[in-house]
């Protein structure tokens, strides 16, 4: 069975080709870069062979995957010789509200309740959609499977998940903290402990996954008991473009300073904040260098990231009386040591000891052989758990 996993993004579009009947032998990973933009190219790089970059002009996503679809059965970069080939999509959905709680194969019902979800993820569930709708039309008969970031977070305790307002916004316009990330946060959880050797159900593991977007997760017996993000994936740790918690009177008072509406709003803290807003870079990689050169905005930056995302983890540790392992996955949590280390610098009391070596060479685990927590980094594969989820659907009709 062969199982295209896509993921579509503000302006852009990742795929994976999957053979699940062998292990899920990935025959073929790319992307669609920069759509709506100028510069638009596919990134097409079958398993074993060299990397193809084509450039043409991608303004939509229906132009951006008919490309991707033509590079799969390309006489000589192609993996398969018909799309018909494809036995099932797996989309991810970065939000599932109440009622999308775990992965589901999509028909019209679970189309509108994703749209209805976009009040909550305006900056990804549109994109997320318009994959499924898409596929749907370009690949007539080939079933197509939802796998939501939220679902994972379906374990959180009404302690955790509502927030300090009437019950009735609640119970009736769901507003509660969702998480997001969770395909992420669920992965990396559980091959931590495969790697510790240890049943996932006996573990306390926190889990960072740090990025352009970024949450901490709190897993106890396998179950995900709190999460940074919240309602929106606005919520949290700082992040590149995000302000991450802010006072909510902050927003009333922006109202009032600027005369904003309500989008403007929305996207003064969604795309102008967090990094960019600090010292104008939203990279992390930029911020640094910046900083090595004596920035002082950008030192600063680096200052409020580290300490926003020790203040989660030391929360989430007395959440969970106690940890057994923090996990750093995602861009600056697999790549960067430094921050990896200046975040996990105030946890001397938890019997938490880095071993500098290892971590510089960014070891699965980095902590030394006589501390009481283990430190690692593990690499995220959303793709594979979106395979498998699709496989596992795809395999439960049969029955």
């Amino acid at each position: 069975m062969k199982i295209l996993v896509v993921n579509c993004g503000s302006s852009s579009i990742k795929y994976q080709l999957f053979d699940a009947a062998s292990t899920y032998e990935l025959l073929v990973k790319g992307m669609a870069d920069r759509i709506g933009l100028s510069d638009s190219c596919l990134y097409h790089h079958p398993a074993g062979k060299q990397e193809q970059r084509i450039e043409r002009p991608f303004p939509d996503y229906r132009t951006a995957l008919k490309a991707i679809f033509e590079a799969l059965t390309d006489n000589k970069h192609g993996v398969i010789k018909h799309l018909d080939e494809i036995h099932a999509v797996g989309h991810r959905i970065v939000h599932g509200g109440s009622r999308l709680t775990a992965s589901v194969l999509v028909d019209d019902k679970v189309i509108e309740q994703v749209r209805e979800n976009t009040r909550f993820a305006p900056l990804h569930n549109p994109a997320n959609l318009a994959g499924i709708e898409i596929c749907r039309e370009l690949l007539p008969g080939t079933p197509n499977i939802a796998v939501f970031d939220t679902a994972v977070h379906q374990t959180m305790p009404p302690k955790a998940f509502l927030y300090g307002l009437p019950i009735e916004l609640y119970e009736k316009h769901g507003i509660r903290k969702y998480g997001f990330q969770g395909i992420s946060h669920g992965y990396v959880a559980k091959e931590a402990a495969r790697v510790m050797k240890k049943p996932f159900e006996t573990l306390k593991i926190i889990t960072c996954h740090l990025g352009n977007g970024s949450s901490i997760t709190a897993f106890e017996k396998g179950k995900s008991i709190d999460t940074s993000m919240g309602l929106t994936p606005l919520e949290g740790v700082m992040m590149a473009t995000r302000s991450g918690d802010i006072d909510p009177a902050i927003v009333p008072y922006l109202i009032e300073l600027f005369g904003l509406g309500p989008k403007q709003v929305r996207d003064f803290l969604n795309k102008e904040s967090g990094l960019q807003g600090l010292c104008g870079k939203s990279d992390m990689r930029d911020v640094m260098e910046l900083a090595d050169n004596g920035n002082p905005q950008a030192r600063t930056a680096i200052e409020v990231f580290v300490y926003r995302v020790r203040k989660y983890i030391g929360a989430y540790a007395a959440a969970l009386n106690g940890v057994d392992a923090i996990v750093f996955t995602a861009g600056i949590g697999q790549n960067s040591p430094y921050l990896r280390e200046k975040i996990l610098a105030g946890f001397d009391y938890l019997g938490l000891r880095i071993d500098r070596t290892s971590n510089q060479r960014n070891q699965t685990i980095f902590s030394a052989g006589n501390s009481k927590v283990c430190a690692m980094t593990i690499p995220t594969d959303e793709e594979l758990v979106i395979a498998t989820e699709t496989y596992r659907i795809m395999s439960e009709r049969k029955k």
